[in-house]
């Protein structure tokens, strides 16, 4: 990659997808984020807002806080925060509700074990980017003793803070919370049994029959996509832990522990020997669907990867490190249009349904995952790959009179109208990611 194709990177993060969203995604009269925004950039403010979308944007606005250094980035950050602490949590039952109405009430208040993982992934990261870059402001000398860490899960600790500035009690606080979340999954939603995490609990924590993501997934036990993003929460967590306490040895191991134990069930359960991830599962991990996701495989494949280095497991490493990049290996062969340059969305039914349809988050996993695997390899396929998405991103996937990019287009390249510019399942996340991703790897800040 030469220096252009970075700054090009950049600019559409600092120029295009982190404008647009802190100039049209808040919603200050009842203080949230809108459930939904149309192509012409309209908001919609009787829509629910889901625990997902507001947990990304904490989560994508203190990551580029951290890796740029530039603190107003926080002020959109402090904003998520706010709002999860104060409308989301469930004061009754612990954990975060799925929705909410704009006045604050609970709309689905069921706990899904998927808006629970981002949850967790978000605040973990806003806790490092307080730490990181507002300690030191509130006194001159900022902290003036080491935080001891708190047991995960004592919810006791959430008011708990041992620091004296303000900054590093909010840094506390929020990597509490987190641990909160962190504990609840492994009490109620984690399978000992037979490995990995059930889709949702009711609002109690209890067994429900209510288990479904979205009108786009089955109604089932367990789903390759909730399991990979509480892998992904827990990396997070993993990593930001000791950016946050001083001595966090014992509950990171404990966090480390579920994470490789999450790796392994994703490689021998998830991922079919057809080197696809399955999609649905009943509690025994016997598949329920033959569909592929190719923007799933591709991204699970770095973040496998991902998880493996942050717990510097040379023998975990060693020993997923083929696998990951046959999973890549497949996702190009099998899912990129290569004349066009743009991942296609899934096959289905045997293999006599695929969906061409070019949809914003695939492209942005492709590139990290082809990025990840050129990395990896070396081999200059997947750096073609990841300089071909770009290019169909700039030219047909941005929106360069609204801003930001388009949710779906066709396979010709002709936007899909119906499908909204942002909202409950599109913000500034995977996008966003992408850039961070590419700017962070290649040093190129």
């Amino acid at each position: 990659m030469n220096k252009a194709f970075y700054q090009s990177v950049k600019n559409e993060l600092l120029q295009d997808i982190l404008p647009y969203w802190e100039q049209y995604s808040k919603d200050t009269v009842n203080t949230g984020f809108f459930g939904e925004i149309d192509n012409d950039n309209n908001r919609n403010a009787a829509c629910p807002r889901s625990i997902v979308m507001t947990s990304r944007f904490l989560w994508t606005f203190s990551a580029v806080a951290r890796l740029t250094k530039d603190v107003h980035y926080l002020e959109m950050a402090d904003f998520a925060y706010d709002v999860i602490i104060n409308k989301y949590f469930d004061k009754k039952h612990d954990g975060v509700y799925w929705s909410v109405y704009p006045n604050g009430k609970p709309a689905v208040e069921k706990k899904q074990i998927y808006g629970e993982a981002f949850c967790c992934y978000g605040l973990s990261e806003y806790a490092a980017a307080v730490k990181e870059l507002r300690e030191g402001e509130d006194s001159p000398c900022g902290s003036s003793k080491e935080s001891p860490i708190p047991s995960a899960g004592s919810n006791a600790a959430r008011n708990a803070c041992s620091s004296d500035s303000d900054a590093a009690c909010l840094s506390e606080e929020a990597m509490n919370h987190a641990l909160d979340i962190y504990a609840l999954l492994e009490k109620y939603a984690r399978d000992y049994d037979d490995g990995g995490y059930v889709e949702a609990r009711a609002k109690n924590w209890k067994v429900t029959k209510d288990m479904i993501l979205s009108p786009k997934d089955m109604n089932c036990p367990k789903s390759m996509n909730t399991n990979l993003h509480v892998m992904e929460a827990y990396t997070n967590l993993y990593r930001t832990l000791p950016v946050v306490f001083a001595d966090s040895k014992a509950v990171r191991a404990e966090v480390g522990d579920s994470l490789k134990d999450l790796v392994e069930i994703t490689v021998q359960y998830i991922l079919q020997p057809n080197a696809h991830l399955g999609m649905f599962f009943d509690m025994n991990w016997n598949s329920l669907a033959d569909e592929i996701s190719y923007g799933h495989d591709i991204e699970a494949s770095w973040l496998l990867w991902e998880a493996a280095c942050e717990l510097e497991d040379e023998e975990l490493k060693a020993s997923i490190k083929d696998t990951v990049i046959k999973v890549a290996e497949v996702a190009l062969n099998e899912g990129f249009d290569h004349e066009n340059g743009c991942m296609e969305n899934f096959l289905k039914d045997n293999g006599t349904v695929r969906d061409r349809r070019r949809v914003w988050w695939n492209q942005a996993e492709a590139i990290n995952g082809f990025y990840n695997a050129w990395e990896m390899t070396g081999d200059e396929k997947y750096k073609t790959a990841v300089i071909k998405t770009w290019d169909w991103i700039q030219n047909h996937q941005k929106d360069k009179v609204n801003g930001e990019w388009w949710a779906e287009l066709d396979e010709n390249g002709t936007p899909i109208l119906s499908e909204a510019k942002g909202g409950n399942w599109k913000t500034s996340y995977h996008n966003g990611r992408t850039c961070l991703e590419l700017l962070k790897r290649s040093k190129n800040i």
